[in-house]
Protein backbone atom coordinates (compact mmCIF):
# COMPACT_ATOMS: atom_id res chain seq x y z
CA UNK A 1 0.00 0.00 0.00
CA UNK A 2 1.50 3.47 -1.12
CA UNK A 3 1.94 6.05 2.04
CA UNK A 4 3.38 9.62 1.56
CA UNK A 5 4.43 12.25 4.43
CA UNK A 6 5.62 15.27 4.02
CA UNK A 7 8.31 17.47 5.87
CA UNK A 8 9.95 20.52 6.23
CA UNK A 9 7.33 22.68 6.20
CA UNK A 10 7.68 25.75 8.34
CA UNK A 11 7.87 29.71 9.49
CA UNK A 12 9.89 31.94 7.34
CA UNK A 13 10.57 35.43 5.96
CA UNK A 14 9.98 36.79 2.45
CA UNK A 15 12.92 35.92 0.35
CA UNK A 16 13.89 33.28 2.55
CA UNK A 17 14.07 29.15 1.59
CA UNK A 18 12.39 26.05 2.60
CA UNK A 19 13.11 22.51 1.27
CA UNK A 20 9.76 20.03 1.28
CA UNK A 21 10.54 16.19 1.00
CA UNK A 22 7.97 13.18 0.59
CA UNK A 23 8.78 10.00 2.03
CA UNK A 24 7.23 7.75 0.14
CA UNK A 25 6.20 3.77 0.35
CA UNK A 26 5.25 1.35 -1.85
CA UNK A 27 5.60 1.71 -6.00
CA UNK A 28 5.60 5.34 -6.65
CA UNK A 29 7.66 6.17 -9.54
CA UNK A 30 6.17 4.53 -12.12
CA UNK A 31 3.90 7.30 -12.70
CA UNK A 32 3.98 10.81 -12.91
CA UNK A 33 4.06 12.43 -9.13
CA UNK A 34 3.04 16.33 -8.38
CA UNK A 35 3.06 19.02 -5.37
CA UNK A 36 0.04 20.86 -4.53
CA UNK A 37 -0.97 23.31 -2.42
CA UNK A 38 -3.90 24.88 -0.78
CA UNK A 39 -4.85 28.27 1.15
CA UNK A 40 -7.61 28.96 3.20
CA UNK A 41 -10.31 30.51 1.00
CA UNK A 42 -8.75 28.66 -2.09
CA UNK A 43 -9.28 25.57 -4.25
CA UNK A 44 -6.17 23.68 -4.72
CA UNK A 45 -3.44 24.40 -7.32
CA UNK A 46 -0.89 22.21 -8.74
CA UNK A 47 2.59 23.33 -7.79
CA UNK A 48 5.04 21.06 -9.30
CA UNK A 49 5.05 18.20 -11.87
CA UNK A 50 7.62 15.62 -12.07
CA UNK A 51 7.16 12.95 -14.76
CA UNK A 52 9.13 9.41 -14.94
CA UNK A 53 11.99 10.18 -16.81
CA UNK A 54 12.43 13.27 -13.88
CA UNK A 55 10.95 15.78 -16.46
CA UNK A 56 9.45 18.87 -14.55
CA UNK A 57 6.39 21.17 -15.29
CA UNK A 58 6.37 24.10 -13.00
CA UNK A 59 2.85 26.72 -12.12
CA UNK A 60 3.50 29.96 -13.51
CA UNK A 61 3.34 31.66 -10.41
CA UNK A 62 6.44 29.48 -8.87
CA UNK A 63 8.32 28.75 -12.10
CA UNK A 64 12.08 29.80 -11.77
CA UNK A 65 11.51 29.84 -7.69
CA UNK A 66 10.36 26.84 -6.95
CA UNK A 67 12.74 22.96 -8.22
CA UNK A 68 10.96 19.68 -7.84
CA UNK A 69 13.44 16.67 -7.94
CA UNK A 70 12.87 12.94 -7.10
CA UNK A 71 15.34 10.05 -5.60
CA UNK A 72 14.36 6.49 -6.81
CA UNK A 73 16.67 5.06 -4.35
CA UNK A 74 15.90 6.74 -1.44
CA UNK A 75 11.68 7.01 -2.77
CA UNK A 76 11.54 10.42 -1.81
CA UNK A 77 10.29 13.55 -3.75
CA UNK A 78 11.69 17.06 -2.71
CA UNK A 79 10.50 20.78 -3.41
CA UNK A 80 13.21 23.25 -3.39
CA UNK A 81 11.96 26.46 -2.44
CA UNK A 82 13.52 30.12 -2.80
CA UNK A 83 12.87 33.58 -3.07
CA UNK A 84 9.57 32.58 -0.89
CA UNK A 85 6.67 35.33 -0.96
CA UNK A 86 3.46 35.96 1.26
CA UNK A 87 1.07 34.54 -1.43
CA UNK A 88 3.23 30.95 -0.86
CA UNK A 89 1.88 30.57 1.97
CA UNK A 90 -0.37 27.51 1.83
CA UNK A 91 -0.62 23.81 2.95
CA UNK A 92 1.61 22.03 0.52
CA UNK A 93 0.44 18.10 -0.18
CA UNK A 94 2.12 15.27 -1.99
CA UNK A 95 0.40 13.46 -4.63
CA UNK A 96 1.03 9.82 -6.18
CA UNK A 97 0.22 7.50 -8.67
CA UNK A 98 -0.95 9.69 -11.73
CA UNK A 99 -4.05 8.47 -13.44
CA UNK A 100 -4.35 8.97 -17.46
CA UNK A 101 -6.61 11.14 -18.71
CA UNK A 102 -5.71 13.98 -15.92
CA UNK A 103 -3.93 16.91 -16.33
CA UNK A 104 -1.06 17.00 -14.22
CA UNK A 105 -2.20 20.07 -11.98
CA UNK A 106 -5.79 18.02 -11.74
CA UNK A 107 -6.08 16.82 -8.17
CA UNK A 108 -8.57 14.36 -9.30
CA UNK A 109 -6.00 12.92 -11.22
CA UNK A 110 -4.07 11.06 -8.40
CA UNK A 111 -4.47 8.07 -5.98
CA UNK A 112 -2.75 8.61 -3.18
CA UNK A 113 -1.79 11.62 -1.11
CA UNK A 114 -0.17 12.92 1.89
CA UNK A 115 -1.51 14.94 5.19
CA UNK A 116 0.21 18.02 4.55
CA UNK A 117 2.85 20.34 5.50
CA UNK A 118 2.43 23.82 6.56
CA UNK A 119 4.52 27.05 5.00
CA UNK A 120 3.84 30.43 6.26
CA UNK A 121 5.70 33.34 4.48
CA UNK A 122 5.72 36.23 6.38
CA UNK A 123 6.40 39.62 5.04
Amino acid sequence: QVQLVESGGGSVQAGGSLRLSCAASGYTYSRPMAWFRRAPGKVREGVAAIEIDATPTYADSVKGRFTISKDNAKNTLSLQMDSLKPEDTARYYCAAGHRGGYSYTDPYGYDFWGQGTQVTVSS
